[in-house]
């Protein structure tokens, strides 16, 4: 019989667990099926440049896991029940269950409104594909001198305001920003930032705690009112708010809390990978939602499955960051080294080079989905048979802390 692997979303932490699991266990030993809500897979990391027309690579999801024999179904997942090992899904067919032995859970996250009033009503979201659609449809139908607002002075919200900016020069472009302008950067990087709003025309409102959005307007904290024909909101990401229906540990933030293979630490036939795992990293600091860890997350969730399921030895590869790589538009960029912890470093790399670095990281990004062991020639390894397989399987050592 085989061992049922579901892997639920298809982002880039869950389409390389999927792609990885299926280079690392023999196709007549296990079952893989990766539940996605379309057929498509979507660079992430690209939505503003999406959002602004920008006509991106179709990549369907079947030819990514082209030669896997991973089983793509096309459904969006509504349920999961972790004490009966089940997940309800509906897609064309209509809703069904679907029954595991080991699950994969990579549905990531969205956008945070934080609570604030009108965000949800009256502002656009470019955390997934439809969101970044509609707001190239809005910008799309401004006329010239129309104000556009863009709330988060994050990774996302700079690039969002670079990227609306370069491509229309004719609008009125502001970034609020609850903190200063690129205050986490190192003095280099956040001169070059400011450099760069100066050189596009963008207002920055540094210290704006967005209290309100409204139809045509932003409201601030001090009560300044920012006009706004179209509000881009980009504070923060939330998981689905399905993990705090099931019986999983989470954090307060409502991720997943696993171990250093991304073990549920409640649920030892659960993986969680990508946004949704709340890992901890160096200095025992949780790791942020971002593309540089969710893919590292699933290389070790399906090395741990497949180590675990064979025989073989776990990995404990120590999760770390490198960079922050920033896009600025589409010939200007910025790339932030910092400590392992994510702690910016006096060392930036700006200008036109830093755009091009950054665009190889977003198309390796998207390379190693469909190639999620490097390009480098794996072994299918095989389940005990179960005459020899031992009574009872041993005891494994504590997990390790850091991750």
């Amino acid at each position: 019989m085989q061992h049922r692997i579901i892997v639920l979303g298809a982002g880039y932490a869950g389409a390389s667990a999927a792609g990885r699991l299926a280079r690392r266990l023999h196709r007549d030993d296990v079952s893989l099926t990766l539940v996605n809500a379309e057929p498509d897979f979507v660079e992430r990391v690209r939505n503003h440049e999406l959002a602004t027309g920008r006509t991106l690579p179709h990549r369907p999801l079947a030819d990514v896991l082209g030669g896997t024999e991973v089983e793509l179904k096309v459904a969006t997942v509504t349920a999961v029940d972790v004490d009966r090992k089940a997940v309800a899904v509906t897609g064309a067919d209509g809703a069904e269950e679907l029954t595991y032995d080991t699950l994969v859970y990579a549905l990531g996250s969205g956008w945070n409104d934080q609570g604030v009033p009108g965000a949800a009503e009256h502002a656009y979201e470019i955390a997934g594909r439809a969101g970044a659609l509609k707001v190239r449809e809005r910008l799309a139908g401004l006329g010239a001198g129309a104000s556009v607002v863009v709330v988060g002075g994050g990774l996302t919200g700079l690039e969002a305001a670079t990227e609306i900016a370069e491509s229309r020069p004719d609008l009125e472009v502001t970034l609020a920003a609850r903190a200063g302008l690129g205050d986490w950067l190192s003095p280099k990087g956040a001169r070059y930032v400011r450099e760069v709003f100066g050189r596009l025309g963008i207002t920055a409102r540094e210290n704006a705690d967005v209290t309100a959005v409204e139809d045509g307007r932003v409201v601030t904290a001090d009560g300044t009112v920012l006009p706004s024909a179209l509000t881009v909101w980009t504070a923060g990401f939330a998981v689905h708010p399905i993990v705090k229906a099931t019986a999983l540990e989470a954090g307060d933030d409502g991720r997943i809390v696993v171990d250093d293979t991304m073990r549920s630490v409640s649920h030892p036939d659960v993986y969680a990978v990508g946004d949704v795992a709340l890992v901890r990293g160096p200095g025992d600091k949780p790791l942020r939602m971002s593309c540089a860890t969710g893919t590292p997350t699933a290389w070790q969730a399906a090395d741990a499955i497949a180590a675990r399921l064979t025989g073989g030895k776990l990995p404990h590869v120590p999760l770390r960051y490198f960079n922050q790589c920033v896009s600025l538009g589409r010939k200007d960029g910025l790339i932030q080294y910092v400590t392992a912890d994510d702690r910016a470093v006096n060392a930036a790399l700006t200008g036109r080079l830093a755009a091009f670095y950054k665009e190889l990281i977003c198309k390796g990004a998207a390379w190693g989905v469909a190639h999620p062991t490097l390009g480098m020639p794996t072994r299918r390894r095989r389940l005990p048979r179960p005459e020899t397989a031992p009574s009872a399987p041993a005891a494994e050592p504590a997990p390790e802390t850091a991750a």
